[in-house]
Protein backbone atom coordinates (compact mmCIF):
# COMPACT_ATOMS: atom_id res chain seq x y z
CA UNK A 1 0.00 0.00 0.00
CA UNK A 2 1.57 3.71 -1.02
CA UNK A 3 1.43 5.90 2.53
CA UNK A 4 2.65 8.83 0.44
CA UNK A 5 -0.61 10.96 -0.72
CA UNK A 6 1.20 12.62 -2.89
CA UNK A 7 0.14 11.60 -6.46
CA UNK A 8 2.68 10.08 -8.54
CA UNK A 9 2.95 12.72 -10.83
CA UNK A 10 4.09 15.03 -8.42
CA UNK A 11 6.85 12.61 -6.84
CA UNK A 12 8.31 11.95 -10.02
CA UNK A 13 8.12 15.36 -11.30
CA UNK A 14 11.33 16.42 -13.22
CA UNK A 15 13.90 18.92 -11.22
CA UNK A 16 15.35 20.46 -13.67
CA UNK A 17 14.92 21.27 -17.60
CA UNK A 18 17.42 18.53 -18.50
CA UNK A 19 15.26 15.80 -16.75
CA UNK A 20 11.67 17.34 -18.59
CA UNK A 21 10.94 14.74 -21.34
CA UNK A 22 9.39 16.08 -24.71
CA UNK A 23 9.36 19.56 -25.38
CA UNK A 24 13.28 19.16 -26.98
CA UNK A 25 12.42 22.14 -29.27
CA UNK A 26 11.83 24.41 -26.65
CA UNK A 27 14.10 23.68 -24.07
CA UNK A 28 16.85 21.36 -25.60
CA UNK A 29 20.09 22.40 -26.41
CA UNK A 30 19.62 25.67 -28.77
CA UNK A 31 15.71 25.73 -28.27
CA UNK A 32 14.09 29.20 -27.75
CA UNK A 33 13.27 28.91 -24.37
CA UNK A 34 16.40 27.35 -23.55
CA UNK A 35 18.35 30.43 -24.68
CA UNK A 36 16.19 32.74 -23.00
CA UNK A 37 17.07 31.43 -20.17
CA UNK A 38 20.98 30.52 -20.37
CA UNK A 39 20.79 34.79 -20.86
CA UNK A 40 18.95 35.82 -17.49
CA UNK A 41 15.83 36.54 -19.25
CA UNK A 42 12.54 35.05 -19.71
CA UNK A 43 9.92 36.79 -21.11
CA UNK A 44 5.87 36.88 -20.20
CA UNK A 45 4.48 34.00 -22.09
CA UNK A 46 1.87 32.00 -23.15
CA UNK A 47 2.24 27.80 -23.03
CA UNK A 48 -0.40 26.44 -25.75
CA UNK A 49 -0.29 22.90 -26.02
CA UNK A 50 -2.46 19.81 -25.05
CA UNK A 51 -3.33 18.27 -21.76
CA UNK A 52 -0.72 16.52 -19.98
CA UNK A 53 2.58 17.88 -22.01
CA UNK A 54 4.40 19.01 -18.96
CA UNK A 55 3.11 23.28 -18.36
CA UNK A 56 3.12 23.06 -15.14
CA UNK A 57 6.34 22.09 -14.55
CA UNK A 58 8.06 24.14 -17.31
CA UNK A 59 6.53 26.99 -15.82
CA UNK A 60 7.93 25.77 -12.20
CA UNK A 61 11.61 24.83 -13.77
CA UNK A 62 11.81 28.17 -16.02
CA UNK A 63 11.35 30.55 -13.19
CA UNK A 64 13.78 27.94 -10.74
CA UNK A 65 16.68 28.46 -14.17
CA UNK A 66 16.26 32.29 -13.75
CA UNK A 67 15.73 32.38 -9.32
CA UNK A 68 12.52 34.22 -9.44
CA UNK A 69 9.55 32.97 -7.32
CA UNK A 70 7.12 31.18 -7.85
CA UNK A 71 3.23 31.58 -8.11
CA UNK A 72 0.93 29.37 -9.36
CA UNK A 73 -2.58 30.56 -9.75
CA UNK A 74 -5.75 28.63 -11.17
CA UNK A 75 -8.73 30.54 -13.69
CA UNK A 76 -10.83 28.11 -12.20
CA UNK A 77 -10.63 29.29 -8.61
CA UNK A 78 -8.83 32.64 -8.89
CA UNK A 79 -9.80 36.17 -9.47
CA UNK A 80 -8.70 39.64 -9.38
CA UNK A 81 -8.64 39.36 -6.05
CA UNK A 82 -5.61 37.17 -5.95
CA UNK A 83 -3.92 38.43 -8.67
CA UNK A 84 -4.03 41.50 -6.44
CA UNK A 85 -2.81 39.65 -3.37
CA UNK A 86 -0.09 38.44 -5.54
CA UNK A 87 1.18 41.97 -6.33
CA UNK A 88 0.74 42.98 -2.57
CA UNK A 89 3.16 40.26 -1.16
CA UNK A 90 6.47 42.22 0.27
CA UNK A 91 9.44 41.00 -1.64
CA UNK A 92 8.14 38.92 -3.99
CA UNK A 93 8.50 40.94 -7.56
CA UNK A 94 8.84 40.51 -9.81
CA UNK A 95 7.78 37.20 -9.42
CA UNK A 96 6.83 34.38 -11.90
CA UNK A 97 3.12 34.25 -11.55
CA UNK A 98 1.42 30.96 -13.39
CA UNK A 99 -1.98 30.90 -14.65
CA UNK A 100 -3.22 27.56 -15.68
CA UNK A 101 -6.57 27.51 -18.09
CA UNK A 102 -5.47 30.80 -18.92
CA UNK A 103 -8.37 30.96 -21.30
CA UNK A 104 -11.14 31.07 -18.50
CA UNK A 105 -9.97 34.23 -17.33
CA UNK A 106 -12.94 37.12 -18.32
CA UNK A 107 -11.89 40.18 -19.88
CA UNK A 108 -11.13 41.78 -16.27
CA UNK A 109 -9.52 39.29 -14.98
CA UNK A 110 -6.74 39.41 -18.02
CA UNK A 111 -7.20 42.91 -17.52
CA UNK A 112 -5.73 43.08 -14.21
CA UNK A 113 -3.04 40.45 -15.76
CA UNK A 114 -2.37 43.10 -18.26
CA UNK A 115 -1.55 46.16 -16.28
CA UNK A 116 0.78 43.91 -13.90
CA UNK A 117 2.98 42.71 -17.21
CA UNK A 118 3.43 46.41 -18.67
CA UNK A 119 4.93 47.38 -15.24
CA UNK A 120 6.81 43.92 -14.56
CA UNK A 121 5.16 43.48 -11.54
CA UNK A 122 5.70 39.98 -12.72
CA UNK A 123 6.41 37.71 -15.52
CA UNK A 124 3.18 35.62 -16.99
CA UNK A 125 3.51 32.08 -17.89
CA UNK A 126 -0.22 31.10 -19.07
CA UNK A 127 -1.05 27.46 -20.04
CA UNK A 128 -3.93 26.92 -21.76
CA UNK A 129 -5.35 23.77 -24.05
CA UNK A 130 -7.52 26.26 -26.35
CA UNK A 131 -6.01 28.59 -29.15
CA UNK A 132 -4.91 31.97 -27.50
CA UNK A 133 -6.08 33.67 -30.67
CA UNK A 134 -9.70 33.13 -30.22
CA UNK A 135 -9.37 32.77 -25.77
CA UNK A 136 -7.06 35.58 -24.46
CA UNK A 137 -7.66 39.40 -24.80
CA UNK A 138 -5.21 41.07 -28.07
CA UNK A 139 -3.62 43.15 -25.51
CA UNK A 140 -2.53 40.52 -23.48
CA UNK A 141 -1.27 38.60 -25.78
CA UNK A 142 0.53 40.91 -27.94
CA UNK A 143 2.81 41.64 -24.46
CA UNK A 144 3.32 37.56 -24.34
CA UNK A 145 5.25 34.84 -26.18
CA UNK A 146 3.42 32.33 -27.33
CA UNK A 147 4.69 28.55 -27.10
CA UNK A 148 3.48 25.48 -28.76
CA UNK A 149 3.83 22.60 -26.63
CA UNK A 150 3.78 19.25 -28.72
CA UNK A 151 1.80 16.10 -27.69
CA UNK A 152 4.30 13.69 -26.09
CA UNK A 153 5.04 10.83 -28.78
CA UNK A 154 4.77 7.36 -27.62
CA UNK A 155 8.44 6.80 -26.91
CA UNK A 156 8.40 9.57 -24.64
CA UNK A 157 5.50 8.05 -22.65
CA UNK A 158 7.12 4.80 -22.47
CA UNK A 159 10.05 6.96 -21.37
CA UNK A 160 8.09 8.17 -18.64
CA UNK A 161 6.51 5.29 -17.27
CA UNK A 162 9.85 3.72 -17.21
CA UNK A 163 11.12 6.58 -15.58
CA UNK A 164 8.56 6.64 -13.06
CA UNK A 165 9.23 2.95 -12.12
CA UNK A 166 12.87 3.50 -11.21
CA UNK A 167 12.96 6.61 -9.53
CA UNK A 168 9.53 5.86 -7.33
CA UNK A 169 9.74 3.82 -3.86
CA UNK A 170 6.49 2.71 -4.23
CA UNK A 171 6.41 1.34 -7.22
CA UNK A 172 9.70 -0.13 -6.99
CA UNK A 173 8.29 -2.12 -3.95
CA UNK A 174 5.98 -3.84 -6.96
CA UNK A 175 9.04 -4.80 -8.34
CA UNK A 176 7.21 -3.96 -11.76
CA UNK A 177 7.56 -5.40 -15.28
CA UNK A 178 5.91 -4.05 -18.32
CA UNK A 179 4.49 -6.93 -20.63
CA UNK A 180 2.89 -4.26 -22.65
CA UNK A 181 2.41 -0.23 -22.93
CA UNK A 182 -0.61 -0.32 -25.11
CA UNK A 183 -2.97 -0.08 -21.97
CA UNK A 184 -1.59 2.00 -20.77
CA UNK A 185 -0.90 4.42 -23.67
CA UNK A 186 -4.04 4.23 -25.17
CA UNK A 187 -6.48 4.97 -21.45
CA UNK A 188 -4.04 7.95 -20.75
CA UNK A 189 -5.06 9.38 -24.64
CA UNK A 190 -1.32 10.48 -24.50
CA UNK A 191 -2.10 12.74 -21.52
CA UNK A 192 1.06 11.87 -19.55
CA UNK A 193 -0.23 13.17 -15.94
CA UNK A 194 -3.04 10.31 -16.86
CA UNK A 195 -0.65 8.66 -17.57
CA UNK A 196 1.11 8.23 -14.62
CA UNK A 197 -1.95 8.26 -12.46
CA UNK A 198 -3.14 5.09 -14.47
CA UNK A 199 0.17 3.37 -13.53
CA UNK A 200 -0.24 4.15 -9.84
CA UNK A 201 -3.55 3.36 -9.85
CA UNK A 202 -2.71 -0.37 -11.80
CA UNK A 203 0.43 -0.41 -8.69
CA UNK A 204 -2.09 0.63 -5.75
CA UNK A 205 -4.52 -2.16 -7.28
CA UNK A 206 -1.99 -4.67 -6.80
CA UNK A 207 -2.10 -6.29 -3.46
CA UNK A 208 -0.43 -9.74 -4.17
CA UNK A 209 3.28 -9.90 -2.88
CA UNK A 210 4.82 -11.37 -6.36
CA UNK A 211 6.42 -9.24 -8.82
CA UNK A 212 3.53 -6.92 -10.71
CA UNK A 213 3.49 -7.83 -14.45
CA UNK A 214 1.66 -4.86 -16.55
CA UNK A 215 -0.12 -6.50 -18.63
CA UNK A 216 -3.17 -4.82 -21.41
CA UNK A 217 -5.57 -6.97 -19.48
CA UNK A 218 -4.54 -6.02 -16.08
CA UNK A 219 -4.53 -2.16 -16.86
CA UNK A 220 -7.95 -2.58 -18.31
CA UNK A 221 -9.47 -4.21 -15.58
CA UNK A 222 -8.30 -1.80 -13.36
CA UNK A 223 -8.93 1.21 -15.03
CA UNK A 224 -12.70 -0.24 -15.82
CA UNK A 225 -13.40 -0.30 -12.28
CA UNK A 226 -11.32 2.64 -10.76
CA UNK A 227 -10.81 5.74 -13.24
CA UNK A 228 -12.44 8.92 -12.45
CA UNK A 229 -16.18 8.90 -13.81
CA UNK A 230 -15.68 12.37 -15.44
CA UNK A 231 -13.14 13.07 -18.06
CA UNK A 232 -13.60 15.71 -20.31
CA UNK A 233 -12.09 14.82 -23.17
CA UNK A 234 -13.98 11.26 -22.36
CA UNK A 235 -16.74 8.94 -22.95
CA UNK A 236 -18.26 10.30 -19.27
CA UNK A 237 -17.74 14.32 -21.12
CA UNK A 238 -20.18 13.09 -23.48
CA UNK A 239 -22.53 10.70 -21.99
CA UNK A 240 -23.24 13.71 -19.17
CA UNK A 241 -23.63 16.69 -21.55
CA UNK A 242 -26.34 14.26 -23.41
CA UNK A 243 -27.62 13.48 -20.29
CA UNK A 244 -28.17 17.23 -19.60
CA UNK A 245 -29.89 18.07 -22.90
CA UNK A 246 -32.23 15.25 -22.48
CA UNK A 247 -33.16 16.33 -19.02
CA UNK A 248 -33.77 20.02 -20.31
CA UNK A 249 -35.56 18.48 -23.39
CA UNK A 250 -37.32 16.25 -21.18
CA UNK A 251 -38.67 19.85 -18.94
CA UNK A 252 -36.71 18.57 -15.66
CA UNK A 253 -35.00 20.94 -14.02
CA UNK A 254 -33.56 19.07 -11.13
CA UNK A 255 -32.22 16.70 -13.38
CA UNK A 256 -30.66 19.31 -15.71
CA UNK A 257 -29.34 21.07 -12.79
CA UNK A 258 -28.10 17.74 -10.97
CA UNK A 259 -25.91 17.06 -14.81
CA UNK A 260 -24.82 20.47 -14.76
CA UNK A 261 -23.44 20.26 -11.43
CA UNK A 262 -21.66 17.18 -12.43
CA UNK A 263 -19.86 19.33 -14.61
CA UNK A 264 -19.23 22.29 -13.26
CA UNK A 265 -17.47 20.23 -10.62
CA UNK A 266 -15.63 18.15 -12.57
CA UNK A 267 -13.84 21.46 -13.92
CA UNK A 268 -15.74 21.75 -17.54
CA UNK A 269 -15.76 24.84 -19.12
CA UNK A 270 -18.37 26.75 -18.46
CA UNK A 271 -18.73 28.66 -22.12
CA UNK A 272 -18.72 24.79 -23.65
CA UNK A 273 -21.95 24.26 -21.29
CA UNK A 274 -23.46 27.39 -22.26
CA UNK A 275 -22.88 26.73 -25.86
CA UNK A 276 -24.82 23.45 -25.53
CA UNK A 277 -27.83 25.04 -24.28
CA UNK A 278 -27.71 27.80 -27.05
CA UNK A 279 -27.87 25.17 -29.13
CA UNK A 280 -30.39 23.48 -27.27
CA UNK A 281 -32.71 26.52 -27.51
CA UNK A 282 -32.85 26.69 -30.84
CA UNK A 283 -33.56 22.73 -31.27
CA UNK A 284 -35.40 21.78 -28.96
CA UNK A 285 -37.67 25.20 -28.00
CA UNK A 286 -37.45 27.24 -31.34
CA UNK A 287 -39.99 29.10 -31.53
CA UNK A 288 -42.31 27.94 -29.10
CA UNK A 289 -40.93 30.62 -26.82
CA UNK A 290 -37.97 32.84 -29.03
CA UNK A 291 -37.03 34.27 -25.78
CA UNK A 292 -35.67 30.84 -24.73
CA UNK A 293 -32.82 31.52 -27.72
CA UNK A 294 -32.31 35.10 -26.52
CA UNK A 295 -31.39 34.21 -22.71
CA UNK A 296 -29.21 31.53 -24.11
CA UNK A 297 -27.28 33.62 -25.87
CA UNK A 298 -26.70 36.09 -23.33
CA UNK A 299 -25.78 33.54 -21.20
CA UNK A 300 -22.77 32.74 -23.40
CA UNK A 301 -21.71 36.37 -23.23
CA UNK A 302 -22.22 36.89 -19.61
CA UNK A 303 -20.03 33.35 -18.73
CA UNK A 304 -16.97 35.42 -21.33
CA UNK A 305 -17.55 38.76 -19.44
CA UNK A 306 -17.63 37.33 -14.95
CA UNK A 307 -16.09 33.91 -15.37
CA UNK A 308 -16.11 31.30 -12.50
CA UNK A 309 -17.39 30.98 -9.96
CA UNK A 310 -19.81 33.41 -9.95
CA UNK A 311 -20.76 32.04 -13.98
CA UNK A 312 -22.65 29.13 -12.13
CA UNK A 313 -25.27 31.55 -10.97
CA UNK A 314 -26.60 32.56 -14.41
CA UNK A 315 -25.57 28.79 -15.39
CA UNK A 316 -28.00 27.83 -13.23
CA UNK A 317 -30.45 30.36 -14.29
CA UNK A 318 -30.80 29.68 -18.14
CA UNK A 319 -30.83 25.82 -16.89
CA UNK A 320 -33.99 26.09 -15.73
CA UNK A 321 -35.52 28.67 -18.21
CA UNK A 322 -34.76 26.12 -20.97
CA UNK A 323 -36.24 22.87 -18.67
CA UNK A 324 -39.71 25.05 -17.92
CA UNK A 325 -40.07 26.13 -21.26
CA UNK A 326 -42.26 24.96 -24.12
CA UNK A 327 -40.80 22.90 -26.78
CA UNK A 328 -40.70 22.26 -30.35
CA UNK A 329 -38.37 21.20 -32.76
CA UNK A 330 -40.42 22.45 -35.47
CA UNK A 331 -37.50 24.76 -36.87
CA UNK A 332 -35.42 22.21 -36.64
CA UNK A 333 -36.86 19.51 -38.33
CA UNK A 334 -38.03 22.07 -41.19
CA UNK A 335 -34.15 23.67 -41.85
CA UNK A 336 -33.06 19.61 -42.17
CA UNK A 337 -36.05 18.93 -44.57
CA UNK A 338 -34.97 22.04 -46.53
CA UNK A 339 -31.57 20.72 -46.74
CA UNK A 340 -32.08 17.27 -47.95
CA UNK A 341 -34.47 19.12 -50.32
CA UNK A 342 -32.31 21.60 -51.69
CA UNK A 343 -29.55 18.83 -52.38
CA UNK A 344 -32.10 16.90 -54.35
CA UNK A 345 -33.69 19.86 -56.43
CA UNK A 346 -30.23 21.82 -56.80
CA UNK A 347 -31.20 22.37 -60.87
CA UNK A 348 -34.16 24.25 -60.41
CA UNK A 349 -34.89 27.55 -61.90
CA UNK A 350 -36.05 30.90 -59.69
CA UNK A 351 -39.28 31.86 -60.92
CA UNK A 352 -38.93 34.52 -63.08
CA UNK A 353 -41.38 36.63 -61.12
CA UNK A 354 -38.86 36.18 -58.20
CA UNK A 355 -35.80 37.18 -60.27
CA UNK A 356 -33.98 40.65 -59.84
CA UNK A 357 -34.03 43.14 -62.94
CA UNK A 358 -31.46 45.28 -62.80
CA UNK A 359 -31.00 45.96 -67.00
CA UNK A 360 -33.42 46.37 -69.35
CA UNK A 361 -32.55 43.13 -71.12
CA UNK A 362 -33.63 41.11 -68.19
CA UNK A 363 -37.02 42.87 -67.63
CA UNK A 364 -37.60 42.45 -71.36
CA UNK A 365 -37.33 38.80 -70.76
CA UNK A 366 -39.46 38.84 -67.65
CA UNK A 367 -37.36 38.90 -65.19
CA UNK A 368 -39.61 40.32 -62.05
CA UNK A 369 -42.59 40.34 -64.18
CA UNK A 370 -46.01 39.99 -62.65
CA UNK A 371 -44.49 39.99 -58.67
CA UNK A 372 -46.40 40.80 -56.29
CA UNK A 373 -45.25 43.56 -53.80
CA UNK A 374 -46.40 42.38 -50.54
CA UNK A 375 -46.56 45.94 -48.63
CA UNK A 376 -48.96 46.80 -51.64
CA UNK A 377 -51.88 44.56 -50.78
CA UNK A 378 -54.04 44.77 -47.63
CA UNK A 379 -52.93 43.02 -44.59
CA UNK A 380 -48.91 43.15 -46.09
CA UNK A 381 -49.48 39.78 -48.11
CA UNK A 382 -50.21 38.72 -51.55
CA UNK A 383 -50.76 35.15 -52.21
CA UNK A 384 -48.02 33.96 -54.88
CA UNK A 385 -45.34 31.17 -55.30
CA UNK A 386 -41.77 31.73 -53.66
CA UNK A 387 -40.91 28.11 -54.56
CA UNK A 388 -39.27 26.59 -58.04
CA UNK A 389 -42.26 25.65 -60.17
CA UNK A 390 -41.66 21.86 -59.58
CA UNK A 391 -41.84 22.20 -55.90
CA UNK A 392 -45.20 24.26 -55.52
CA UNK A 393 -47.01 23.81 -52.79
CA UNK A 394 -44.19 21.94 -51.44
CA UNK A 395 -44.47 22.13 -46.93
CA UNK A 396 -41.56 22.15 -44.89
CA UNK A 397 -42.52 23.62 -41.66
CA UNK A 398 -45.33 22.29 -39.94
CA UNK A 399 -45.91 24.27 -36.54
CA UNK A 400 -45.92 22.51 -33.11
CA UNK A 401 -47.99 21.86 -30.61
CA UNK A 402 -47.81 24.97 -28.30
CA UNK A 403 -49.34 28.07 -27.78
CA UNK A 404 -47.13 30.13 -29.77
CA UNK A 405 -46.92 27.81 -32.76
CA UNK A 406 -50.76 27.23 -32.66
CA UNK A 407 -51.12 31.21 -33.15
CA UNK A 408 -48.79 30.38 -36.17
CA UNK A 409 -50.52 28.14 -37.15
CA UNK A 410 -53.66 30.20 -37.53
CA UNK A 411 -51.73 32.81 -39.27
CA UNK A 412 -50.05 30.52 -41.90
CA UNK A 413 -53.97 29.07 -42.68
CA UNK A 414 -55.42 32.63 -42.92
CA UNK A 415 -52.42 33.53 -45.02
CA UNK A 416 -51.84 30.63 -47.19
CA UNK A 417 -55.15 28.35 -46.74
CA UNK A 418 -55.04 25.12 -48.48
CA UNK A 419 -51.72 26.22 -50.80
CA UNK A 420 -49.26 24.15 -48.46
CA UNK A 421 -52.45 22.29 -46.75
CA UNK A 422 -52.59 24.21 -43.50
Amino acid sequence: MNTDATPLPERVRPRSLDEVIGQRKLIGPGGSLRRAVDAGRLPSMILWGPPGVGKTTLALLLAEAVNRPFVALSAINSGVKEIRDVLGRPGMFPPVVFIDEIHRFNKGQQDALLGAVEKGQITLVGATTENPSFEVNGALLSRCQVYILESLSRDELVQLVNRAIAKDTFLQSKRITVESYDALLRLSGGDGRKLLNLLELVASAHVSADPLVITDEVVTTVAQQNIARYDKSGEQHYDIISAFIKSLRGSDPNAALYWMARMIVAGEDPVFIARRMLIMASEDIGNANPTALIMATEAVQAIRAIGMPEGRIILGQVAVYLAISPKSNASYVAIDDAIALAEQTAHLPVPLHLRNAPTKLMKQIGYGKDYQYAHAHEGNFAQQNFLPDDLKGHKLYEPGQNAREAEIRRNLTAWWGDWYGY
